[in-house]
């Protein structure tokens, strides 16, 4: 692992332009990227084309980042956002979209210290609380409590249907509310979207 303090001098080199520390950055991550990309898109060339697409994204955006956070996290972030654009753009229906989001769902848990986890749970924890007072009942009972709709139907003595209702309803709250946060996970909006598809 590179030293975080030399990750963080290359970070403030970059934004004042440096092309040398752009090249140094992308030396010490872009094979560990890569590898990811690859593994969701099965497609070597298609993920030697996210990462160039990546990498222009970084210089492009290289005065916003601020070399206090976590480089590896911004870039796992934006690796995220890249493939998912381009597993949108090539699933053509309902079927594809729901099994390359599960692709996506089941293949990146070993990149998620890389992400800002504590900042991500608690977006989503705000959503969940946006909800209905009920709704959030529901939402909690099934999602992080595991319980399927047929108990929850029995605990709050309400109809197997008004469950299905209720967790419709959850799923497009809370999706829109993190549509509408940019700082949001991929892997979060992911599980949501993926979700409300079962619907």
């Amino acid at each position: 692992m590179q030293s975080e303090g030399k990750i963080r001098i290359l970070l403030s080199q970059l934004r004042d332009g440096s092309e040398c520390a752009f090249e140094q950055l992308y030396h010490m991550h872009s094979n560990m990227l890569l590898a990811n990309i690859r593994s969701l898109v099965k497609d070597r060339e298609v993920s030697c084309d996210i990462l160039q697409d990546l990498y222009v994204k970084v210089w492009e955006y290289r005065h916003s980042i601020d070399p206090s956070k976590s480089y590896e996290a911004f870039l796992f972030t934006m690796a995220r956002n890249l493939v998912y654009d381009y597993l949108r753009k090539t699933a053509r229906d309902r079927k594809k979209r729901v099994e390359l989001l599960n692709v996506v769902l089941e293949s990146y848990p070993h990149v998620e210290e890389y992400m800002m986890a504590k900042e991500q749970e608690g977006l989503l924890v705000n959503a969940v609380n946006q909800l209905p007072e009920q709704c959030r009942k529901v939402y909690t009972l099934s999602k992080l409590e595991g319980k399927s709709h047929q108990e929850i139907s029995h605990m709050l003595c309400i109809s197997l249907a008004t469950v299905n209702n209720h967790m419709v309803n959850a799923n497009r709250k809370v999706r829109s509310f993190l549509l509408h946060h940019k700082e949001v996970s991929l892997m979060i909006l992911l599980y949501v979207v993926s979700q409300s598809l079962k619907f």
